[in-house]
């Protein structure tokens, strides 16, 4: 999964699934597009007006911790 934010233009980008095919956009109301791929599954979510959507403090930066043994 990829998240971009874009502080300009208060863009909110999930990206859940990152090969390469066409995508549908899906308007769900005025702040959230959904992208769908293949057999209908969504592929990615763009909220416009993030900052007033999504508690962005809590989801950005995103750090990735692995427990992973050898």
């Amino acid at each position: 999964m990829e998240i971009h934010y874009n502080s300009k233009t208060d863009l909110l980008y999930l990206r859940f699934d990152d090969r390469p095919q066409e995508v549908v956009n899906r308007r769900v109301d005025e702040n959230v597009v959904l992208d769908m791929g293949e057999n209908d599954r969504i592929v990615g979510i763009e909220i416009l007006d993030a900052s007033q959507h999504v508690r962005l403090e809590a989801l950005l930066p995103v750090e990735y911790v692995s427990n992973l043994t050898r």
